[in-house]
């Protein structure tokens, strides 16, 4: 529990802090010097603030240790304890003011992956991954409304059993792909319907979710991260209209919320696709660019 401290007590605290602060003096890098002194001040807050005990300290950095050795190249549990709290959001949000018209962004999520097969316009990023069949397409355009032909549209997501490919154990790359706009700056393709999933639960984050009470589902979601030359990079999610928007690192916003339209089976598709009996949806996303600073 916090208390009181004596003026004496108070006073080798804080000079205890001016005295951490002012060994990043000579930093060479202005921006780390600024970056870390404010780490450092915060840091100390909360420990002065909370009265922290070293058991309690200790505690934190086993937690830290244990959220290392659970990373590696296809699972980030960093990035996932930076997004249960809420810090990639925040992050985003400071680095990526509105502007205009501009879509959303939002967070990069843990299961991003380098290195995605192209698809066509009108192809298929499932490549096998379960889930209900689902049209995306969409118009790429700057704040003004000038398409932007050749934007690079990479996606990724998960099965309807809520994994991503990184998560199989066979190496297969499925729900992620990339797309480039046409010269109008459209875009096309097949995906799967979004479903809900939960963070994996059986590392030090899930731990965390467990012990606070937390849920660790999150909203169901089609991942995009959209780029064009001379512009800046959009990072972004849509999520499915009427479906339980809660979400576990705080991800949604309202003008990323669309209708995803169910189709009845036997329905058309809008490329003369065959779906036989099999029910599907469809989803516009218009996609707008800010321009590079």
């Amino acid at each position: 529990m916090s208390g009181a401290v004596s003026p004496s007590q108070a006073g080798l605290e804080e000079g205890l802090v001016d005295e951490v602060v002012a060994s990043f003096a000579e930093a060479p890098s202005e921006r780390l010097r600024e970056v870390m002194g404010s780490v450092v001040r915060h840091l100390h807050a909360i420990v002065r603030e909370t009265r922290l005990t070293e058991q309690e300290w200790n505690t934190a950095i086993e937690f830290l240790t244990q959220t290392g050795h659970i990373t590696d190249d296809r699972r980030q549990e960093f990035i996932m304890l930076s997004d249960v709290l809420g810090v990639s959001m925040q992050t985003v949000a400071v680095s990526n003011q509105l502007v205009g018209n501009a879509t959303e962004a939002t967070v990069f999520g843990p299961f991003f992956h380098e290195g995605s097969p192209e698809v066509p316009n009108g192809g298929d990023i499932a490549a096998g991954a379960h889930g209900q069949p689902c049209w995306v397409e969409g118009r790429v355009t700057d704040t003004d409304g000038k398409p932007l032909p050749g934007a690079r549209l990479e996606v990724w997501e998960n099965d309807e059993d809520g994994f991503y490919d990184v998560q199989y154990t066979d190496g297969r790359v499925a729900g992620r792909a990339h797309v480039f706009a046409d010269d109008e700056g459209y875009y096309r393709f097949w995906a799967l319907t979004p479903t809900r999933y939960p963070l994996p639960t059986d590392g030090p984050v899930g731990r965390l979710l467990e012990a606070v009470g937390r849920s660790p589902w999150r909203a169901a979601h089609l991942h995009f991260m959209v780029t064009h030359e001379g512009y800046r990079r959009l990072v972004t999610h849509i999520f499915v209209q009427g479906d339980d928007l809660s979400d576990v690192v705080f991800a949604v916003r309202e003008s990323l919320v669309l209708p995803f339209e169910q189709q009845a089976a036997g329905t058309s598709a809008p490329d003369g696709r065959d779906l036989g009996d099999a029910t599907w949806s469809r989803v516009r996303f218009d996609v707008v660019l800010a321009p590079e600073k």
